[in-house]
């Protein structure tokens, strides 16, 4: 068993950077792991424009140490208005890296996403003319259909059909978390990917009721049974490039969790890596977590590699209860591997 990995730099393609104050906590976590890091767009009001996004950058950028060495990739948030042209004009000026599909009410700050996906078929069909990947919060949101089994559902009503009518629309279902979505991506063609977490490698949904209600264990899309957590585990693990690290860290305050009607989100950005590491050394797959971090998301996106390192060592690290007030993934947990030279 290697006591040390060094891996190419990795890139986080699916963070939630928040805005102000939060911003400035949260984002340097993220910049001392990772080189470049597809930024979420579900600000209120969402970064719907080129120039919003330009703004949000730049607020990025000062909110990190002065040599800090990381990209934010900025996404348009797709809405039914969303005029096509001003899509096109802000990749061709390499603003938006992707646009971002959220269905309304899906998830945190999703009021105003896409009720219908037949609204922004313009869109859509811009973006697979231009190259420019669609990002999917892949659930569908109508009350009947229970919560474990959203994810399932939009593969079907919407996604399956999507891919048929669009087959050149290159497209990144993120976070997932169930079978399903493992096996749709694993047998569908080269132009769909997708994210895996690194709390959707450790985490069923039982975290979410041992000892009582777990605010801090609930996300969305929601952890699933254990089967689900195993067939993600698998694809993160299988060498497949069509699957790829995104950590879809997500931070809220503690009393916004902690509350009668408690947020969704995992914040995990301060030990992602360690968090990938240890799941993917149980599955006796180091050698593959090299390419899941640094190579397959950039490939996908047509993106150059990162040319720095990163080293992890076989170290015990202990996960404080609090860090900026926020409660990290693995909180009062020891991982087995630490990230070389930066200390909290």
């Amino acid at each position: 068993m290697p006591d040390s990995l060094t891996l190419r730099r990795p890139d986080d393609w699916h963070v939630h950077l928040r805005d102000g104050d939060m911003l400035r906590a949260v984002a340097p976590y993220t910049a001392r792991q990772f080189a470049r890091a597809i930024v979420m767009p579900n600000l209120a009001p969402p970064v719907t424009d080129v120039e919003a996004a330009i703004a949000y950058r730049e607020r990025i950028i000062a909110a990190l140490p002065e040599d800090a060495e990381f990209t934010p990739l900025m996404t348009c948030y797709l809405t039914d208005a969303t005029d096509p042209d001003r899509l096109a004009e802000g990749h061709a000026r390499g603003v938006f890296t992707a646009a971002k599909l959220y269905p309304a009410h899906a998830t945190t700050n999703s009021a105003e996403g896409v009720t219908d996906v037949a609204n922004i078929r313009a869109a859509l069909e811009c973006m697979q003319a231009i190259g420019m990947p669609l990002l999917v919060h892949g659930e569908v949101t109508d009350p009947e259909i229970d919560m474990f089994d959203r994810e399932a559902v939009f593969i079907d009503r919407i996604l399956a059909p999507l891919i048929r009518d669009l087959p050149d629309l290159r497209i990144v279902l993120e976070h997932i978390t169930t079978a399903e979505a493992a096996a749709f991506v694993a047998q569908s063609g080269p132009n769909l990917a997708a994210t895996i977490t690194p709390h959707h490698l450790h985490i069923n949904r039982n975290a979410l009721f041992a000892g009582g209600i777990r605010p801090h264990a609930y996300c969305l899309p929601v952890a699933k049974r254990e089967r689900h957590r195993l067939a993600v585990r698998a694809a993160a693990v299988s060498g497949s490039p069509k699957f790829f690290l995104g950590t879809d860290s997500a931070p809220h305050a503690r009393e916004t969790k902690e509350s009668a009607c408690g947020c969704a989100g995992i914040f995990n950005a301060p030990f992602a890596l360690e968090s990938y590491a240890a799941a993917f050394d149980e599955e006796g797959a180091l050698d593959r977590l090299e390419a899941f971090a640094s190579e397959h998301g950039p490939r996908f996106y047509g993106l150059p590699l990162n040319e720095g390192t990163v080293t992890l060592r076989r170290e015990g690290v202990a996960v404080p209860n609090e860090i900026a007030g926020l409660v990290p993934f693995h909180a009062n947990e020891t991982l087995g591997w630490r990230l070389e030279a930066f200390p909290l």
